[in-house]
């Protein structure tokens, strides 16, 4: 299945051909669909009144398709040509005649209406009822909503290249990694048997048995807490599992999102005490450089849904 990311944009355009009058030009119908990252799906709405009876169906046509993501749906409904001027018919004229009238007979003060206001008024009875745009839109929205699944589609692919890319470099770090600890462990028992000899050669000479055989004992519990506190094998094969778990789940795709974050958490924790227990430079290094990809992964890993 492809991994899809929770960022994307469509819009689409069309004319309601089957409703257009003599008198009143079909209305064309323009959708967009605006997309990011959320935890949960988010469904925003901004339509016109002569929209509001489709927002169910486009509700529910969302929820099917999208699992996640912070999604805007913005609607317009315009003339056949944005120039056009819709012309007021005599009836109408005499109808708005006749209601300013009444305003005025209680409202004295009430501002005649203008041209301006005439033609709004002529524009709006000319558009068609709410429920025979609602079909249409719907299969406008259908349209926009494909666009919108095959950019996330896109985007998405370009997130699991760059996950893919990461997870090797990670696995390279790892490989560096894991032979400095015997080195480590080494150096540091060399170091501690040249204390316990120059002890040794001390008590000898001043014939003290009990100070060699004390610095003996704690040269030795001192080399095995240093070989127990530096040990990151556990640490380094845990960070490998965790990051083949994260091929599986690329590979897999579908809604992955929040699984490839919980994986995330934990690397994130697998590098901390990685860099915790360093006890040289290069290996404090290492843990740095995966931790800065850790936290590039992490941000790429919250757009997917």
């Amino acid at each position: 299945m492809p991994v899809y990311s929770m960022t994307g944009y469509a819009s689409a355009q069309t004319g309601a051909a089957s409703t257009a009058t003599e008198s009143a030009p079909a209305p064309r119908l323009g959708i967009e669909i605006r997309a990011v990252n959320s935890r949960f799906l988010d469904l925003a709405f901004r339509l016109p009144d002569e929209l509001r009876a489709a927002e169910p169906g486009l509700r529910d046509l969302l929820t099917a398709k999208l699992k996640r993501g912070k999604v805007e749906v913005r609607a317009t409904v315009i003339g056949q040509d944005e120039g056009d001027v819709a012309a007021p018919t005599p009836a109408l004229l005499q109808l708005l005649n006749t209601v300013q009238d009444s305003v005025r007979s209680w409202l004295p003060e009430a501002r005649p209406l203008s041209v301006a206001d005439v033609l709004k008024l002529a524009a709006g009875t000319s558009r068609v009822a709410s429920e025979d745009l609602s079909a249409p839109f719907v299969k406008l929205a259908q349209s926009a909503l494909k666009e919108l699944l095959a950019s996330r589609e896109r985007e998405g692919a370009r997130l699991v290249k760059s996950l893919i890319e990461r997870i090797d470099q990670l696995q390279a770090l790892g490989e560096q990694a894991r032979p400095l600890v015997p080195q480590l462990v080494e150096q540091q028992r060399q170091r501690f048997l040249e204390r316990w000899q120059d002890a040794l050669k001390t008590g000898q000479a001043a014939g003290a048995a009990a100070n060699t055989e004390a610095a003996q004992d704690r040269a030795l519990s001192e080399a095995t807490a240093f070989a127990i506190r530096i040990d990151v094998a556990e640490e380094l094969t845990r960070l490998v599992a965790h990051l083949e778990e994260l091929r599986e789940l690329l590979k897999k795709g579908g809604d992955i999102g929040k699984r490839l974050d919980f994986v995330i958490q934990e690397l994130h924790r697998e590098a901390n005490t990685l860099g915790s227990k360093s006890a040289t430079l290069e290996l404090s290094k290492i843990s740095v450089d995966m931790k800065v990809l850790i936290e590039q992964m992490r941000e790429q890993v919250q757009n997917i849904e």
